[in-house]
């Protein structure tokens, strides 16, 4: 049995002289988030061992901060993970002050969501969040702080893998619908993603399915104002033919990069945000180091995916958003310069692309 307790990660790096952000993580699955389904939905591809153990919360905030990694955005890429996500986040920002309870009383357990009464863009992280999500879901969702934590900001989208699955089941539209309506219920959801196309792990019966739903969040990060954030394995071709056809939302950001010096060079010249994973540290690299040291600077982005593609010399542990120092140092190595003015950048450039966390 493989376990994810807290004592098989990597120990928390040093932190860089200025803080760094991971852009991209998946804090559902770190935790072994078990998520109910809705009626006849199939189960995500990526699921727990029922034996398995896990870290909570607080382990990953905890060694994040140790580490210097003071913001984060926390994806959630299927329908179940991606209710999880936007309540974690609307209740993540409100604290313990501002979270209702299904019963309408304050939380102080697990079973917390955000005020159904807020609007969209209300200063206190209140959102019609709640109104989407079934208790069965919000009851999975960590207790709230005392104080709101400014750390964390979310995306919800259908992984290029689970489109056809879904739609198989007669379920893509209503998931799609359903996914526009979560990144909307709360400021705090500012990421159409992870979407795009992934030829490695769907055949040829399933593209046709995964380029449609790529297409429609295309069109919901547009219509939404989202920055979109796009999962590319071995498709570049026809992500970047898609997004040009369609016309890429303002905010386009190519997560855990993975193209070579001529795709960066397209990137950039489309104002796409590239972020780098922890995969930039592997030994067969090189072509990916090319293609981070030829990025323009103000385009850059850090990430993990984790608890995916844990750096060098861990890779194969689980990881955590605690581990971007690595990346980030790895990076400023490819690029010949200091690591805290590459930090300071990629503070910035998340700032541009997602706004404030604060």
């Amino acid at each position: 049995m493989a376990s994810r307790a807290a004592g098989t990660y990597p120990p928390v790096p040093e932190p860089l002289p200025h803080p760094i952000v991971d852009t991209h993580t998946h804090l559902d699955i770190g935790t072994g988030m078990r998520l109910p389904l809705g009626a006849g939905e199939p189960a995500p591809e990526v699921t727990p061992d029922e034996e398995e153990e896990f870290p909570d919360l607080d382990f990953f905030f905890d060694t994040a901060e140790q580490a210097g990694v003071r913001r984060i955005v926390q994806i959630g890429c299927d329908l179940p993970a991606a209710r999880w996500t936007t309540a974690l986040v609307a209740s993540q920002f409100a604290g313990r002050a501002g979270v209702a309870d299904v019963n309408g009383s304050h939380a102080g357990t697990g079973g917390s969501q955000a005020d159904a009464n807020g609007s969209q863009t209300d200063a206190n992280g209140r959102s019609a969040a709640s109104a989407l999500i079934d208790p069965s879901v919000v009851a999975t969702v960590p207790a709230p702080p005392e104080s709101p934590r400014t750390w964390m900001l979310g995306g919800a989208a259908l992984h290029p893998n689970e489109a056809p699955r879904l739609a198989e089941a007669g379920l893509l539209d209503d998931a799609l619908t359903e996914i526009e309506a979560l990144v909307t219920s709360t400021d705090r959801m500012r990421v159409v993603g992870e979407t795009g196309l992934d030829y490695f792990r769907t055949g040829e019966d399933g593209i046709a399915e995964q380029q449609r739903s790529f297409r429609a969040h295309i069109e919901i990060a547009k219509r939404t104002g989202r920055a979109l954030q796009i999962h590319d394995r071995e498709a570049h071709a026809d992500v970047l033919r898609i997004l040009r056809e369609e016309g890429a939302p303002e905010v386009t950001i190519f997560h855990c990069f993975s193209g070579d010096e001529a795709m960066a060079r397209e990137c950039a010249e489309a104002g796409y945000f590239m972020s780098f994973a922890g995969n930039i540290t592997f030994k067969n690299a090189d072509e990916l180091r090319r293609a981070a040291a030829s990025a323009p600077l103000e385009l850059l982005l850090t990430e993990t995916d984790a608890p995916f593609l844990t750096p060098h010399p861990y890779r194969g542990k689980p990881g955590g958003p605690y581990l971007t120092p690595i990346t980030a140092r790895k990076l400023a190595e490819v690029r010949g310069m200091d690591a805290g003015d590459l930090a300071e950048a990629v503070w910035t450039n998340a700032e541009t692309a997602l706004g404030s966390w604060d």
